[in-house]
């Protein structure tokens, strides 16, 4: 049982993190190398479902993602069910991760040093090619851990799953709704085991974001 969901929890924490990490890296370096008169506004904006109850995030996401909602006549012409399904549980994750993973990127990539930037343009190379070869390996470190701390929340996401995806065992429940579920059925020491399954996984990934982010520059 426990083994069941660690796995749906990490299925679902991998393909949040995967699907939150390319806006967030390209919505973080525009943010790190651009000045708009909206900035501060789209700053506050990717910031907030870290600010918002998570049960508001999940609110929005169901009204979204539902039949009834603006989106509902795609669905239905697409005939996709999202709601209450394992891809609500990974839209959800991914929301609440984006914060954390785009701020992260955008410290890591304001720390390179433009001028290396304009050199290697000047020597030729496209954008693209600047910015994977030149401004991404520089900025690796902090756009990894920003990747494990995406990763991390989507482990413990529990609010916004909760209303969108529900508690639907071998599909959507990941560790803290079931540690939720076995709370509200009195079995304590199920929700303990499940606690303590959840404090391993975001521990073994924190100490190793920890431990890459203090690897000196060039140590294997």
């Amino acid at each position: 049982m426990i083994g069941e969901i660690v796995w749906t929890t990490l299925q679902v924490g991998g393909a949040a993190t995967l699907l939150a990490a390319p806006p967030a890296i390209a919505l973080g370096h525009a943010l790190a190398r651009r000045e708009f008169r909206a900035k501060p506004w789209v700053q506050a904006i990717v910031a907030l479902p870290m600010v918002l109850p998570p049960v508001a995030v999940g609110l929005g996401l169901l009204i979204l993602l539902g039949r009834r909602g603006p989106l509902g006549p795609l669905w239905d012409a697409l005939g996709v069910q999202l709601v209450f399904s394992r891809s609500a549980a990974v839209l959800a994750a991914a929301v609440v991760g984006f914060p954390l993973l785009a701020r992260a990127c955008e410290q890591a990539f304001a720390e390179v040093d433009p001028r290396l930037e304009r050199v290697a343009r000047s020597l030729g190379a496209g954008a693209a090619r600047v910015f994977f070869s030149v401004t991404l390996p520089l900025a690796r470190r902090g756009v990894l851990y920003g990747v494990v701390l995406a990763f991390t929340r989507a482990l413990g996401e529990f609010g916004a799953t909760a209303i969108v995806a529900g508690i639907i065992p071998g599909r959507t429940e990941t560790l803290a709704l079931g540690i939720y579920a076995r709370i509200q059925l009195g079995d304590d020491r199920a929700a303990l085991a499940l606690c303590a399954a959840s404090f391993a996984l975001a521990l073994g990934a924190m100490v190793c974001a920890e431990t890459f982010v203090r690897r000196k520059p060039g140590r294997a």
